[in-house]
């Protein structure tokens, strides 16, 4: 074990993202050390890398799509091994005792922990986290290609599996993005007829490569009105990160069909009562999922091709990739290698 590593950490409020050398320590109780070969970057890491919350604590180290070795162990670390190969995403942690992680919702956990929000996060030649967050990657699955399983594949992968369609129904996904990428493939490999929405028609052929049977430019049409003319849809996953154009697309669902947000902003979202209930709409939204459930993901991916398409840019580059993604440049997921 080397004494330091590098991380890409915001060292004051509003700094700079930059190099900063750290020392490494060996973890301890149920913590596990990795060795961090790749990191994604997500829509949530431009708020961390800001760094401008009240009570932010300093170092900030962004990053919680992370994928690498396991290096260390803590001396309380029950069945992982050095050497093993692991992820860890959004759900970095949970008290494990509370109702909801006693009913196996640890995501919902009160104390749910976060890389980079409860931690030092990935972006960084190392990261220590608790061993129930971990995620054992399948074989078949690259290092790089697994990060992103982390949150934008899980969240997607639940938010279309768990909707309960019929058979051969009709999903949509609005937003051809990080999210909305991962959100197409996984509803054309469950089987389900996939429209892909984005604004522009740039998106259209990369979409129809991913598997999207449908394509609607929201800029040339209204997407709501788009879909009700292809007979609507049995479930909208919404992962734009602008929840302004949800009315009108609630009115694209089917009698009892549902919309999923998955992507938000700041912003409320309006619908007609009498609308959601005479036609028995569904407007829900859904967070993240465990280490099972990411492995769950993972391991369908491993089976169907599903991957996600990737910029791979080096670790010291993390400020431009932030500066990439808040200008909507990335097709569709940067990940930051360590090597």
């Amino acid at each position: 074990m080397t004494d330091t590593h590098v991380t890409m950490a915001v060292t004051e409020p509003l700094g700079a993202l930059s190099p900063s050398v750290t020392r490494t320590s060996s973890p301890t109780g149920t913590w596990v050390r990795v060795s961090v070969v790749a990191s994604g970057v997500c829509n949530a890491d431009i708020a961390t890398a800001a760094a401008t919350g009240d009570n932010t604590d300093f170092p900030v180290v962004p990053g919680h799509e992370i994928a690498g070795v396991v290096a260390e162990l803590g001396d309380r670390v029950e069945g992982w091994s050095v050497g093993d190969r692991v992820a860890v995403g959004w759900f970095g942690g949970s008290c494990g005792h509370c109702a909801y992680c006693r009913e196996g919702d640890v995501v919902h956990c009160a104390e749910r922990k976060v890389p980079g929000l409860s931690y030092p996060g990935g972006w960084a030649q190392s990261v220590t986290v608790p061993a129930d967050a971990l995620v054992r990657v399948p074989d078949g699955l690259d290092l790089v290609d697994a990060a992103p399983f982390g949150c934008a594949g899980v969240t997607t992968f639940n938010a279309v599996r768990r909707a309960g369609i019929r058979p051969g129904g009709r999903v949509a996904v609005f937003g051809i993005g990080g999210l909305g990428h991962f959100a197409v493939q996984f509803a054309s490999a469950l089987g389900y007829e996939t429209v892909a929405i984005a604004r522009g028609g740039d998106r259209e052929e990369a979409s129809r490569a991913l598997g999207a049977h449908h394509y609607i430019d929201s800029s040339a049409r209204a997407p709501g009105a788009a879909l009700r003319q292809l007979g609507g849809a049995d479930l909208i996953v919404y992962t734009a990160s602008s929840t302004a154009p949800v009315d009108e697309l609630l009115t694209g669902l089917r009698t009892h069909g549902q919309l999923t947000l998955v992507g938000v902003d700041a912003g409320s979202v309006t619908v007609p009562a009498a609308r959601l209930v005479m036609n028995g709409h569904t407007l829900t939204g859904h967070l993240t999922g465990s280490a099972r459930e990411t492995e769950e993901a993972m391991r369908f991916a491993v089976v169907t091709g599903v991957r996600p398409v990737v910029e791979r840019m080096p670790l010291e580059q993390a400020a431009e990739a932030v500066g990439r993604l808040r200008g909507g440049a990335p097709r569709f997921r940067t990940v930051l290698e360590t090597a």
